[in-house]
This record gives structure tokens, sequence and C-alpha cells, in this order.
């Protein structure tokens, strides 16, 4: 049975290699030596479920609705053709081919707070069939999103999205087609905000803002992600604001509309949202979380922060009452606001650390 396109045995071969088991094949009946990992390819299997029951020899892993094993971890000179068949046919995990392993589910294998994606949530283990297709790519998709991000990414883009992403699956197209598709976007909204073509380049922008999601969920549930791809998709993520900003202030003066102080304000948008990344840097240096999970407050804050998309609501709202200026003027407010607001938190969890070591809300 397909999923994102692909058959779940695929899916399931692409979550063994990353967990390390590189010479994955369909059961033959054979008796190999060594520990042996059993898994039922018509299920769906989290990433990080595969990989925590590679690393426990002698588990049996049951599904979490129903409690019936699907998967088992041999330790060496285990006989491994009864459990297989046990397996194949259902059995309950009193069955007598499965004395031995101790029984466990998902949640006993994986930590639920997944550092990250920054959230805490139950790894996911999904029975595969016609019926269950569209609810096992939705569940899919739904656990590759991160827990804490800006308000757009996580309100208004997961479903167009989820229908992109399937597209892009079915296609053959890559998550690295899509980022350099995103990185033409850049350049293109760049050039329209510093010849004051607002909406055109709010639309090159916002368009950019979406493939940036797309490009990632689709490189987590396909398991395609690479670390080549990462640098590069982050690297276009970190760079390109500010000098949308930078070129904006530009526009601004090209269709006779300048601001008061054009310098002044550029040195504030492109100088804050330099010492936000730095600010966010060191308090992950000192405190070894990120400034956004510490408590749930911070997270809340991370959705409307000064950040690229937060920044476009900005400009796109004003821009549509025809004071594009204004726009600029209050993103720069805004993320002055935002620099002083991190420096509170960052003093906060300084004060806080010395009565108890720091910890996230969101690992419970």
């Amino acid at each position: 049975m397909p999923v994102w396109s692909m058959l779940g045995s695929e899916l399931l071969r692409r979550a063994l290699t990353r967990a390390g088991v590189t010479d994955a094949a369909p059961w033959a009946g054979n008796v190999p030596t060594g520990p042996l990992l059993l898994l039922r390819a018509d299920q769906v299997y989290d990433a990080s479920l595969v990989k925590g029951l590679a690393g426990r020899p002698g588990t049996l892993l049951l599904r979490p609705e129903d409690g019936v094993p699907v998967a088992a971890h041999l330790p060496a000179a285990a006989e491994a053709a009864p459990v297989a068949a046990a397996l194949l046919a259902g059995s309950p995990a009193g069955d007598p081919a499965f004395a031995g392993l101790v029984a466990a589910r998902p949640t006993d294998l994986v930590d639920l707070y997944n550092k990250a994606l920054r959230k805490r949530g139950n790894p996911y283990l999904l029975r595969l069939d016609a019926g269950t297709r569209g609810a096992v790519e939705w569940e899919m998709f739904g656990g590759s999103y991160k827990g804490v991000t800006d308000a757009i990414t996580k309100h208004v883009w997961p479903r167009p999205a989820f229908q992109v992403v399937r597209a892009c699956a079915a296609l053959g197209i890559t998550p690295n087609m899509v980022t350099f598709a995103s990185l033409i976007l850049v350049f293109v909204a760049l050039w329209l905000f510093a010849i004051g073509s607002w909406w055109p380049g709010l639309l090159a922008a916002w368009v950019m803002t979406f493939l940036d999601t797309v490009d990632g969920k689709l490189a987590r549930v396909t398991l395609t992600s690479t670390p080549l791809g990462n640098v590069f998709d982050h690297a276009i993520d970190l760079i390109h604001p500010p000098f949308w900003w930078l070129a904006w202030i530009y526009g601004l003066s090209a269709i006779g509309m300048p601001l008061a102080y054009p310098v002044t304000i550029g040195a504030i948008v492109f100088g804050g949202y330099v010492a936000q990344r730095l600010q966010e840097g060191l308090f992950l240096g000192l405190y070894k979380m990120e400034i956004h999970v510490w408590r749930r407050f911070d997270s809340f804050f991370r959705l409307w922060i000064a950040r690229r998309n937060p920044n476009l609501l900005i400009l796109s709202v004003f821009t549509l009452f025809g004071r594009p200026d204004w726009g600029m003027l209050a993103l720069a407010a805004w993320t002055v606001f935002g620099c002083l607001e991190q420096v509170v938190v960052t003093v906060q969890a300084g004060l806080a650390r010395r009565r108890a070591p720091l910890r996230s809300w969101l690992e419970g």
C-alpha cells in the first residue's frame, strides 16, 4: 500500500537506514545469526520509534490502540521463525512465540519531547491500508511540524502545505528542488521591494515562506532529509529577511515615499534582526535550550515575534491601507520590542536557574 506515493516497505527501509540498520530485507523464512529486527511492513512507524526499537534488544513492540504486537527486536541466538509467524498472524502479546520478549508501547521507547521540532507528542505507529492512507499521511504530516513557530506557519499553512507535499511526492519533486525554488523567490521579492512594487513583492515573499514550509515537511515525511539540504534551507532562512527590509526602505524612496531617517530605520531593522538571532544563540549557549521553549509564554510569543512571517504580515496590513512607509516604521518598533523582550527573558532565566535547573515546559 503506497504512502506519500511510495510503498510502505520503502518508507520502512528508509527509517531502518536512519536507525543504522543497513541490511534490511523482506522476511524469507531464513534464520540469520545475531540480533534481528522484525517489523510488519503494513504499519507506518515513526522514524524515532524505529531507532528506539533498534536500540532495545529483547523488545516486543505493541500497537498502542489494541496492544497487538507488530514488531520485535530479537536478541542474539533467539529463534526468529516462530516470532515472525506470530507477528504476521496478528497473535496477542501472550502468544508463547513471544516468550522472553519485553512488551513495550511506542511511548516506552521514545522521549516524548522532541527538541529538534520543539514539541511534545507521541511517536506514531499507524496501520496502513486503503481505508487509512489519508489519515496516516495527515498524521505523519502533523508529526513533521514544529511545535513552536510563527502563527502563519502554525495555523495558516498546514492544510495547503499538506496538499502540495502530497503532489511533490507524487511528482518526484525533491525537498532541495523546493528549497531552490524558494531561493529564486527570495531574489524576486528583494528586487520587487527595491523598486516599490509592493503587492507583487509580497506575493513572491509569501509564496517563498509557503515553500519554506513545504520543503522541510516533504523531507521529513519521505525521510529524504540530508545534512546538506538542511544547511541549504536554514542558511537561506537565516540570511535573507533583513535584506528584504532594507530593500523595502530603498523602495520607499524609489516611489517618492522616503522615510524621515532611512539610515536609522535600516540600522534598527537590520541590527535588530541580527541582535535577536545572537540573543537566541546566547540563551542556547547559557541554558542549553532554545529561548522560545522555556515557558509557555515564550512559546506563545514566538507566534508573533519580529521574525520574517510576522513582519511580512505587518507590512501586508499597512500596505493594504496604502501606507507601506508606516508598515516599515511599525516593523522597526516591533523589532526593538522583540529585542528588549528577549533581554528580559534571558535575565529572568539566569535568576530562575539560581533556584533550580531550567526545564522546558514542553518536557512535561
